[in-house]
C-alpha cells in the first residue's frame, strides 16, 4: 500500500497498522483472493504470481526446505496449541478456525495448501507442492519484475533427505547456489558437524549469517558467520541481521559442534540493530530461525527491527503479523511457499508494504530448466535406491501436529516390534512429507521422515519415574508459557503407552495416567520398562539406523495402515 503524502506524520506503529488493514481490505496480502476465484481446473501460474508491485524494495523469503529437492505432499497440522500470551493467537489456530480467520473457502486451493481437513481428497485433486525448480520459477519471475530483490533463506536447508544425508548436504548447496540467495541463517545444518559446516560455509557465494553464533573459547562472535550484511537495493540502505536457531546445544547433539555457542542474545541483537542504524540503515531485516513465538517475544525486547522473516516452527501465514510496529512474515516449510514482500522506504523510514505468500503448486508452475537439470544431476547417482518400493500405505501418513502423527506412530510401532520393546519414543520433529492412502512407500519416503546424522535406534531400560521425567521435560519445551523456554520441536511421540497431559499445569504436573497398553496397567514409577527410541543426543549411541529398521518393518508388512491415535488425552488447551 502506497500512502498519501503526509502519512509520515503519524506514528510508525499507526501507519503499519493502517497498511495491514488496507492490505486485508484489497486482498493485497495472502492468497485468499485467487483461492476464492480460481476453480480447481482453472488455477494458473499467472494467478499464483499476480501481484501489484509497490515501493522500492522487494524481499523474497524461503525457509525450512529440509532437503526437499522435488515436489511432495505435506499436510499441515491439526493441532497447534498456543500457551501464555500466544494462546488463541496465530499461528496457533488450525483447520476450520484458520479458514474462518483468513476467509478461506472450503475445498479451495488455499484450504488445501494451508489446512489439514479433507487433505487426502484435496491432495489428489491439486497434486504435490514444492520442488526447488518450481520455487526457482517463482523467484525468477519476481526478479524479472524487481531485479534488485533480495532472496533470503531462513535455514534448515541442508538436511532431511536421502541425497542430503549421503552427500553431507552438498546436493542442497549445489542446487541452492543456482538460485543465487543473498543470505542464509542456520539450524539443522550444524548436525552435519562443525568441520563440514565450516567447509561448506567457506565456499558459499553468499552471506552466511548469525549474530548469535559465538566462539565458545573466546565468548565472542564467530569469525565464520557474519552478524549482518548491508545491501543497497532500490536506492535504500538495507541491513539484514542473521539469527540462527538459539537452542542448538539443547535440541541437537552439542558434541557435533563443540566450538560454537548460540542463545537468543537480545542484548547483542540490540547492539547490532543500533550499529547498522548508525551506519545509515534505512530498513532493518532480521532473518531468523528462532520460531514464531520466540520472535514475537524478541520484538518486545529489541527495538528498531522493521521486519522479521521467521522460521523454524514451519508456520505458513497468508498475512503478516504486526507486533509493536514490527512485521513478522512466516513462509511455511518443505518448499510449499515463497513469500514476496514489497516495501515503500522513503526518507529513511518504512512507509508501507505489500505481502503475498505464494503457494508452489507443482502441477501449475513450470519448472525452471536450469534448476531441474541441477536437481537431476544430484539425484542421478542414487536414483535406483531412491525409487525402490519398500511397501504400500493403506492410510494417510503425516507428521505435523503437537502430538503423534501417523508417520510417527508407524515409526513407534516399528521400534516396538523390531527392538522387542514395551514402549517407543520418537522425536517430535516437524519435518517430513506425507504419504497418501494407496501410495507406494519408497526408500526416499522413509529417509524423508528419518534422515539425520544421529539416527541410531537404541534399546534401553527406563523406570516409570524416568519416563515421566522425559515427558515432563519435553512437554515444558513445548508448553512453557515463556517462549524463551520453548527449546524443542513438538511433543515426543510415544508408542505402547497412553497418557494424559494438562498443558495448563506447570512443569512436573502436566503428565498423568501413564498406562502400558499391552497390559492396561498404570506405569509403576519404580518398575523398569524396555524402551526403544532414536535420535539420542548422546555420543556413542548404539543400534541400527532408524531408516533401516523402518524399512525392514515395512518390507515384512508389505502394506501398512495406521489407525487414529486415541492414546493421548490433552486438556487445559
Amino acid at each position: 500500500m502506497i500512502f498519501p503524502k503526509g502519512m509520515n506524520m503519524i506514528s510508525r506503529r499507526d501507519f503499519l497498522q493502517a497498511s495491514m488493514a488496507a492490505s486485508a481490505l484489497v486482498g493485497a496480502s495472502g492468497f485468499g483472493n485467487w483461492g476464492r476465484l480460481a476453480a480447481r481446473q482453472a488455477l494458473t501460474q499467472d494467478q499464483l504470481l499476480q501481484f501489484e508491485a509497490t515501493g522500492n524494495v522487494t524481499l523474497i523469503h524461503i525457509t525450512d526446505i529440509h532437503g526437499q529437492l522435488v515436489p511432495t505432499y505435506f499436510r499441515e497440522p491439526s493441532v497447534n496449541i498456543g500457551v501464555g500470551s500466544a494462546r488463541g493467537k496465530v499461528p496457533h489456530i488450525t483447520g476450520a478456525e484458520y479458514r474462518r480467520r483468513y476467509g478461506i473457502k472450503d475445498g479451495s486451493p488455499s484450504a488445501y495448501a494451508l489446512t489439514y481437513d479433507d487433505f487426502t481428497s484435496l491432495a489428489r485433486g491439486y497434486g504435490k507442492m514444492g520442488g526447488l525448480d518450481r520455487m526457482a520459477t517463482v523467484i525468477d519471475a519476481i526478479r524479472a519484475e524487481r531485479p534488485e530483490a533480495l532472496l533470503l533463506d531462513g535455514g534448515d536447508t541442508w538436511h532431511g533427505s536421502y541425497t542430503c544425508y549421503h552427500t553431507e548436504g552438498q546436493d542442497m548447496v549445489n542446487v541452492m547456489n543456482t538460485m543465487k540467495p543473498d543470505a542464509m541463517t542456520f539450524h539443522w545444518e550444524f548436525t552435519l558437524g562443525s568441520a563440514r559446516v565450516r567447509e561448506i560455509v567457506q565456499g558459499l557465494p553468499f552471506a552466511a549469517m548469525g549474530q548469535n553464533i559465538f566462539d565458545v573459547e573466546w565468548d565472542e562472535p564467530s569469525d565464520l558467520f557474519l552478524p549482518y550484511k548491508m545491501f543497497v537495493r532500490g536506492g535504500v540502505k538495507i541491513a539484514v541481521i542473521g539469527q540462527a536457531f538459539p537452542y542448538m546445544p539443547i535440541a541437537n547433539p552439542r558434541w557435533m559442534f563443540p566450538e560454537f555457542s548460540f542463545g537468543i542474545r537480545d542484548e547483542h541483537m540490540q547492539k547490532m540493530v543500533d550499529e547498522v542504524r548508525a551506519k545509515g540503515a534505512e530498513l532493518v531485516v532480521c532473518l531468523s530461525h528462532n520460531g514464531f513465538d520466540v520472535d514475537r517475544k524478541m520484538v518486545s525486547r529489541v527495538k528498531g527491527i522493521d521486519i522479521i522473516l521467521t522460521g523454524h516452527t514451519h508456520d505458513a501465514l497468508p498475512e503478516p503479523v504486526l507486533i509493536d510496529g514490527t512485521i513478522l512474515i512466516a513462509s511455511g516449510s518443505n518448499g510449499k511457499f515463497v513469500s514476496r514482500v514489497d516495501l515503500d522506504v522513503r526518507d529513511g523510514r518504512l512507509m508501507g508494504f505489500k505481502h503475498k505468500l505464494i503457494p508452489i503448486f507443482s502441477d501449475v508452475i513450470t519448472p525452471d530448466p536450469v534448476v531441474t537439470k541441477a536437481i537431476a544431476a544430484e539425484r542421478a547417482p542414487y536414483l535406483d535406491q531412491l525409487t525402490e518400493v519398500i511397501g504400500q500405505s493403506d492410510s494417510l501418513l503425516y507428521r505435523r501436529g503437537n502430538f503423534n502423527g501417523t508417520w510417527d506412530d508407524l515409526i513407534c510401532n516399528a521400534l516396538i516390534e523390531e527392538r522387542d520393546a514395551d514402549i517407543a519414543l520418537s522425536p517430535g520433529v516437524r519435518w517430513g512429507p506425507s504419504i497418501l492412502p494407496g501410495q507406494d512407500i519408497t526408500r526416499e519416503d522413509i529417509f524423508n521422515v528419518t534422515s539425520m546424522t544421529y539416527g541410531k535406534a537404541y534399546r534401553t531400560e527406563m523406570t516409570g519415574k524416568f519416563l515421566k521425567t522425559v515427558l515432563e521435560d519435553v512437554g515444558d519445551n513445548l508448553f512453557n508459557p515463556d517462549p524463551y523456554y520453548q527449546q524443542g520441536g513438538d511433543m515426543v511421540r510415544v508408542g505402547g503407552m497412553a497418557f494424559r497431559m494438562d498443558v495448563s499445569k506447570p512443569q512436573g504436573s502436566r503428565i498423568s495416567e501413564m498406562t502400558l497398553l499391552k497390559t492396561g496397567e498404570l506405569i509403576d514409577p519404580a518398575k523398569s520398562y524396555t524402551v526403544a527410541g532414536w535420535a539420542s543426543v548422546n555420543k556413542g549411541t548404539k543400534g541400527p539406523e532408524i531408516w533401516d529398521l523402518v524399512e525392514g518393518y515395512i518390507r515384512k508388512k508389505g502394506h501398512v495402515s495406521v489407525a487414529p491415535n486415541k492414546n493421548i488425552t490433552v486438556v487445559g488447551a
